[in-house]
């Protein structure tokens, strides 16, 4: 299986790895690098093939989930480069991808007025490509290529990936969470021993204090910060965080019966719930209970953001996209409420380098923004992840769930997977790998062949009075015969017969010397004489013609051309007969006994 990354090795810009399994081309994830706004946001597929169509050289797609590190230059991939093959993806991430890839298109196009950008019509052309999967179902992609998607937690939709061909097998991760939250579960996979499992390792060195006491700290935050009359800021990705920390907020709001109002930036996030409605079943199970009685994502604290109420007095608390203040509503907010220290910013996920959210978290306090002038941030700023992604327990727990041979790391930082890649070696004893992007890995399999075995054969073979021991293994002599990519092994008779083939006889001759004056007839006497008494269970023969058999072994004596005190025995003996022959040439040489 070699393994290219086009990004995402070591860096959690963007996601797009390649992986060649048996054969097959599969790319997995499709992603785009926040961080940057020229040629550098969107993966080298000059690694696929730099001249003629990629759909010639791939199988397949396949799209985790719908956060654009992992889907963003889907469009530009299939419309622009050109791609008309299957891209895979579950069903909420199909319905709520093409919003997303609109919504960051208007903010790049409409707002910054990027050139060598996909259209609204790509995005829909892109689209319907998709072929939707669902959960634990085995999808063959074609006659050998088959894929499986299982629960990944994380956001909504997302899903790993494994996907086989023949006996060999990847999973892809993808990004997952390893412990349930308020409305999604917990990552699951089967025991299903992969060859290589490819994992993202964004907090791969961290290990998160326990969420109650994250969500704690946050309340507390938010709530001294209304309380002083300051406004609060919450940069979130419209998907995922963002509906468990409404849930967070609801509650705490409702029990402390507050006042002060909580917004989310419109929209977007209104579509966003009415996909978590449509799509239940793949949140948890308290969320599937209490839809019953009520929809938990609909807020009665809760309501749509207005661009003018940024401006309003008092204190308020606003949800705002996208996640990392690199564009969009999110930092139209922030410049404004920047220069009070009243006010707070807490940024709850991972910001990639380049932006505005890394910047403020790095400590920088000045900030250029376009057209020269300098914003200074006088605002609390607060980081607390409450990431979905698994942790460096987490990722452990799933390799040991899996199970595979050998680990791949991506979606991290190079420090921190270096660290990480010597805890699951040490741990679990398998190789592991953290290739850089556009760097590629290639890992031997061993694949088993299985081979069907004959009736006929199996019979004889019991027929010999040895019961099967499933502990020891047995020799069986066969022919293999290949056929149509079959493989059977059969008994000679059956397969010359099949075959229609003759027979041939081999047989091995060996020379005995013996010290033995008389003449050869009587040798030959002596010899009958001696295997008589000492093979008691054998058929021992003396023929007419002076020559002895044992079974079907044949023994002449002659004699020696040069010392006439020295007799030569011929032992002959066909290959079934290689035990009984080698036992009495070894017989034989140790000599006759002295005759009375």
């Amino acid at each position: 299986h070699p393994s290219t990354r086009a990004g995402a090795g070591q860096d959690v810009g963007r996601s797009c790895i390649l992986v060649s399994i048996a054969g097959k081309n599969v790319m997995l994830d499709c992603g785009m690098h926040m961080g940057f706004s020229d040629d550098r946001r969107f993966p080298d597929f000059s690694y696929i093939t730099r001249s003629g169509r990629l759909t010639d050289f791939l199988d397949c797609v396949i799209i985790s989930h719908f956060h654009l590190d992992h889907c963003g230059a889907l469009p530009y991939f299939s419309e622009m480069v050109g791609y008309d093959g299957p891209i895979y993806m579950t069903q909420p991430t199909q319905a709520i991808c093409p919003i997303l890839l609109e919504d960051y298109r208007k903010i790049a196009v409409d707002k910054k007025g990027e050139a060598n950008f996909f259209t609204s019509q790509m995005i829909k052309d892109c689209m319907k490509k998709v072929v939707a999967v669902h959960l634990h179902q085995t999808v063959q992609v074609d006659d050998e290529l088959e894929i499986k998607a299982y629960y990944a937690g994380h956001v909504l939709g997302a899903a790993m990936f494994q996907i086989k061909v023949g006996s060999e097998s990847v999973v892809y991760t993808g990004d997952y969470n390893m412990t349930p939250d308020r409305h999604l579960g917990a990552a699951w996979i089967d025991k299903c021993r992969p060859n290589l499992l490819i994992t993202e390792s964004t907090y791969a060195t961290t290990i998160r204090d326990s969420k109650r006491c994250r969500e704690r700290d946050f309340l507390k935050k938010v709530h001294e910060t209304v309380e002083r009359g300051g406004k609060v800021l919450i940069p979130v990705f419209a998907l995922g965080r963002a509906q468990e920390l409404c849930i967070l907020l609801e509650t705490f709001w409702e029990r402390m019966d507050l006042k002060a109002p909580i917004y989310f930036s419109t929209g977007l996030t209104e579509k966003a719930n009415h996909y978590y409605k449509l799509f239940i079943p793949w949140t948890n199970q308290k969320i599937r209970k209490t839809f019953v009685q009520r929809n938990m994502f609909e807020f009665k604290h809760i309501k749509a953001f207005d661009r003018a109420f940024a401006d309003s007095p008092g204190p308020m608390v606003v949800f705002a996209t996208p996640g990392m203040l690199h564009a969009g509503q999110s930092l139209q907010i922030f410049r404004k409420w920047a220069g009070n220290e009243k006010n707070m910013v807490i940024m709850p996920g991972y910001c990639v380098q380049g932006t505005v959210g890394h910047k403020i978290l790095s400590g920088q306090r000045k900030l250029e923004m376009e057209g020269r002038q300098v914003l200074e941030v006088k605002m609390q700023v607060e980081y607390m992840s409450f990431s979905a992604h698994a942790d460096a327990k987490g990722i452990m727990q799933l390799v040991g769930q899996a199970e595979p041979e050998n680990v791949l790391l991506v979606h991290g930082e190079a420090k921190k997977m270096e660290f990480l890649k010597q805890k699951i070696e040490q741990e679990f004893r398998v190789s592991c790998y953290m290739p850089a992007n556009g760097e590629t890995v290639t890992l031997p399999t061993s694949p088993s062949i299985p081979v069907g075995i004959s009736l006929g054969l199996l019979k004889r073979e019991m027929a010999q009075g040895l019961l099967p021991d499933s502990k020891k293994p047995r020799l069986l002599h066969g022919i293999l015969i290949m056929k149509d990519s079959n493989f059977r092994l059969v008994s000679s008779e059956q397969a010359l017969k099949e075959l229609g083939l003759a027979e041939h006889q081999l047989r091995f001759t060996c020379r005995v010397h013996l010290h033995d004056t008389r003449k050869e007839q009587e040798t030959a006497v002596r010899v009958y004489s001696h295997l008589k008494s000492v093979l008691k269970d054998h058929c021992v023969q003396h023929l007419p013609d002076g020559s002895v058999t044992v079974e079907s072994i044949l023994i002449q004596a002659a004699a020696h051309s040069e010392d006439p005190g020295t007799k030569v025995l011929l032992v002959s003996w066909t290959y079934q007969d290689e035990e009984l022959g080698s036992y009495l040439t070894s017989l034989l040489k140790k000599g006759l006994p002295q005759a009375s």
